[in-house]
């Protein structure tokens, strides 16, 4: 490979990365009906054709956005291979985390609401994301257990569920108050009440 070829490769990926930026910002915005990929091409600083080249959909467009943001926070949630009390703890770092991307949250929360419709594009993402969300909740506070951390009484099942609907609860009231919301000190908190250790 030329390092001509190298340089546009990367040039390539450098404008991908930009255009995940700006549509992202815009879903969180706008909501994916009211996001314009004409509007998004602008931000990008390219024209509509140019997105298409990279992006030949919209719904290809917000799958990517999704996926991205997925890929991002999954590296950080397993990075040294956290188990039980410390994958636990790495949900509320998340928790915290997250009170510093509001673009990120607003997209979340706006896209994942819309999404509940069987017609929705991010539909069966969204189905699937919340099946493996709830399922490594599970898995964390079954390993907590495991590990003696676990409250008696304290159901695994029941206790993941929670856990990720309380986090994206949170987030709801954090972006409609304006960032009053003290995300990671509730769920830490809540946590905290389930284990016999501090996390």
């Amino acid at each position: 490979m030329t390092a001509e070829v190298r340089r546009g490769y990367a040039k390539g990926r450098a404008k991908r990365h930009e255009i995940l930026e700006q549509a992202m910002s815009l879903f969180g915005e706008a909501g994916y009906r009211g996001a314009s990929l004409r509007v998004i091409a602008t931000r990008s600083g390219i024209s509509h054709t140019g997105l298409l080249h990279h992006f030949p959909t919209k719904e290809a467009l917000l799958l990517a956005v999704l996926e991205h943001r997925d890929d991002v926070d999954d590296a950080w949630l397993s990075r040294g291979g956290p188990v039980g009390v410390e994958l636990l703890r790495r949900f509320v770092e998340l928790a915290a985390l997250n009170a510093a991307r509001r673009g990120i949250v607003e997209l979340f929360s706006v896209v994942s609401a819309e999404a509940t419709a069987a017609d929705h594009p991010a539909h069966g993402y969204f189905v699937r994301r919340y099946e493996n969300s709830v399922a490594g909740a599970v898995l964390a506070y079954e390993e907590a257990r495991v590990e003696g951390a676990l409250r008696a009484g304290i159901d695994p099942g029941d206790a993941g569920r929670q856990l990720i609907a309380l986090m994206d609860g949170l987030q709801v009231q954090w972006l409609l108050g304006d960032g009053a919301t003290d995300m990671a000190g509730v769920l830490r908190a809540h946590v905290e009440a389930q284990l016999t250790v501090r996390l």
